[in-house]
């Protein structure tokens, strides 16, 4: 047999790139080769991890050719959701690192201000690459610079309202300005192939674009009724071959759909949309996510989110469960909730399974409504549900809820309509750190007026919560809830709902009462545990509602103790606030009681584990001990406390 150079071993590229400018003399078939490392890469340190797979491996390609062809960190490159620039974390420097991707002290799970001058915008939450892109864009003219910037939006976001806001205004603002929308769910492609890829570098070269600039002259001498036709003809036509109408109509020039996989079509377009500088331009790629990985390709979720997996078969390292999960308890008491009454509804945006309402789609698939990234929309859906005599639950993550504030208080709150929110992931989130955490959602509807706010200290009472919102008819209602494992408590066929405004004592004592808001209840039986053991019996209050507080039990606690301590997982402003407030208009603090009020730190803190971000935070058994006896003015080591 005759050996020939193509069969002998290719030396590895991704160990010669330090910086994307090492990949600027590559040629495409070594572009190809290290688009292939950079996936194995990817793949290998994800497994050890954990974290976002499927959009990574989708854009591995597409990252390749944009540091290829673009001048980074001198270029602007945001990524729009930024689970999917993994790649992009590798080639950018911080390869050394990426297996301590959402660790404690590692890299961030998304792109950070703070990690690289490589990710000039921070993005965990979708749909706001084009708006900072356009900004970027606007500051440059401002300057009379000349870099580009590049703003890659897709994995669902340009679902997103805040997405076609800025396209909208971007026409208006710069002529310098290159969008990627990253199609990975073929949701406005047709199938692509040569003859698409072929179009698609023929109108973004330099060719096609200086004749249809003099054909433009050219009508300009027509009469308005022709011109117009002949505009409109141009356009049209253009975009029955390319589906790109749309985008045009809002100011861009559009190139696509082509090939997001295919690098002999992606550097040169890319090259020739660089050059583009009197309009922006939308660049549609077609990509497959979870693309070069057969367990990710093959399932229904494209391996979105993983924990750790052995990279030959796929299978992931999930710890068999203790208890059931917080989300998939609330699906199932909303199914059983669902089957006794056919007024209610779910709604989601873009999170069915993260919620946990895929399940109440198998069973009411009339009644599950997934609008989108759109919380706003959302919110407002749901609203107009409600004004109808339907029984909406929205269930969206704490942290998604934010975007959709406005519509809470306009449109549910002032019209007191009873949406029932269904707040998943409250409090701290681990690996997902603050863009994910759920903070905020008890300060910011617990100052609405007429609001039910619930959280459960463990399953069982969520059960009972899903009922008692269920029941409510006259008011709108929230209840919050953590992420992870509940507490393993048998959970009720039928759960009643819960008397509006009132907590329970779980246990009593004389020295300190502590009265805790949500899942930290656990941890305060742990300290009363720790504080019996020095001699300071406490009692243990669940105080089930931030609002309406129970304020008969809350005064009696204050009465009969000489030291308060509230407990939650939120931030300041929360249900520590609230109660504050009512101590002090009734004169309970006049008595002198000692209070404190735990809450989470005045810092968005960075990823890490659950445990370990609570502990930080004082939220656990040693932090509300150390709280109690600083109260009462004693000593307050707890070292050593937990062996006794």
């Amino acid at each position: 047999m005759r050996y020939s150079s193509a069969m002998a071993p290719k030396t590895p590229l991704l160990d010669s790139v330090q910086t994307p400018a090492d990949t600027r003399a590559f040629t495409v078939p070594q572009l190809r080769q290290l688009a292939d490392e950079l996936r194995a890469e990817t793949i290998d340190a994800v497994s050890q991890t954990g974290g976002h797979l499927g959009a990574g491996l989708g854009v591995v390609e597409l990252t390749v050719a944009l540091h290829h062809v673009f001048d980074t960190p001198n270029d602007i490159l945001i990524w729009d959701v930024g689970h999917q620039a993994y790649p992009h974390k590798i080639l950018t420097g911080r390869r050394d690192r990426i297996r301590t991707l959402r660790q404690g002290g590692g890299l961030s799970g998304f792109t950070k201000r703070s990690e690289s001058v490589y990710d000039p915008f921070g993005a965990a939450h979708a749909a706001t690459s084009i708006s900072a892109g356009l900004g970027f864009a606007v500051a440059r003219d401002r300057r009379g610079a000349d870099h580009k910037v590049v703003a890659v939006i897709g994995d669902g976001a340009l679902s997103a309202g805040m997405a076609y806001e800025a396209m909208n205004n971007a026409a208006d603002t710069t002529g310098q300005l290159i969008v990627v929308l990253n199609d990975n769910d073929m949701s406005i492609a047709p199938p692509v192939g040569g003859m698409s890829a072929y179009l698609a570098r023929q109108v973004s070269g330099g060719t096609y674009r200086s004749f249809r600039s003099f054909a433009r002259r050219m009508a300009g001498v027509l009469p308005k009724r022709l011109k117009e036709m002949a505009r409109r003809t141009e356009e049209y036509a253009r975009g029955m071959a390319t589906g790109g109408t749309f985008f045009e109509e809002l100011g861009f020039y559009y190139v696509g759909p082509i090939d997001g996989h295919n690098l002999d079509h992606l550097v040169p377009i890319l090259k020739n949309v660089r050059n583009i500088k009197d309009k922006p331009v939308l660049v549609h790629v077609v990509t497959q996510k979870g693309k070069g990985y057969a367990p990710a390709e093959a399932a229904a979720d494209k391996y979105h989110g993983v924990v750790k997996f052995d990279v030959i078969t796929g299978k992931q390292n999930k710890a068999p469960a203790s208890a059931p999960q917080y989300t998939r308890v609330f699906a199932d008491a909303l199914v059983r909730e669902a089957e006794r009454d056919d007024k209610i509804v779910a709604v989601t945006a873009a999170m069915p399974s993260g919620t946990g309402l895929d399940r109440f789609a198998e069973r009411f698939p009339d009644r599950m409504f997934d609008v989108g990234i759109a919380e706003q929309h959302a919110v407002t859906f749901a609203a107009g549900l409600a004004a109808d005599g339907m029984k909406p639950f929205a269930a969206i993550y704490s942290t998604f809820l934010q975007r959709g504030y406005d519509q809470v208080v306009h449109d549910v709150g002032i019209q007191r309509l009873p949406v029932r929110f269904a707040i998943d992931r409250a409090g701290l989130v681990g690996a997902d750190g603050a863009t994910h955490a759920g903070s905020f959602d008890i300060g910011f509807l617990g100052q609405l007026p007429g609001f039910v706010v619930m959280a459960p200290a463990d399953e069982a009472e969520l059960a009972a919560m899903i009922a008692t919102a269920a029941s409510i008819d006259d008011r709108p209602s929230a209840f919050r809830y953590p992420r992870g494992e509940g507490t393993g408590v048998a959970i009720p066929e039928a759960p009643e709902p819960l008397q509006i405004g009132r907590g329970r004592i779980l246990r009593e004592g004389s020295a300190i009462a502590i009265l805790s808001f949500g899942s930290r209840l656990p941890e305060a039986l742990k300290a009363a545990d720790l504080l019996a053991v020095r001699g300071y019996p406490a009692t243990v209050a669940d105080a089930r509602f931030a609002k309406p507080l129970d304020e008969d039990m809350i005064l009696r606690l204050a009465r009969d103790h000489e030291a308060l301590i509230t407990l939650e997982e939120g931030s300041m402003g929360g249900f520590g606030a609230f109660v504050l407030h009512l101590l002090a208009e009734r004169g309970a603090l006049d008595r002198g009681l000692k209070i404190r009020t735990l809450v989470l730190p005045d810092v968005f803190q960075d990823h890490d584990k659950p445990e370990i971000m609570y502990a930080q935070a004082g939220l656990d058994a040693d932090g509300i001990v150390r709280a109690a006896l600083g109260a009462l003015g004693v000593d307050n080591a707890v070292g050593g406390l937990r062996a006794l």
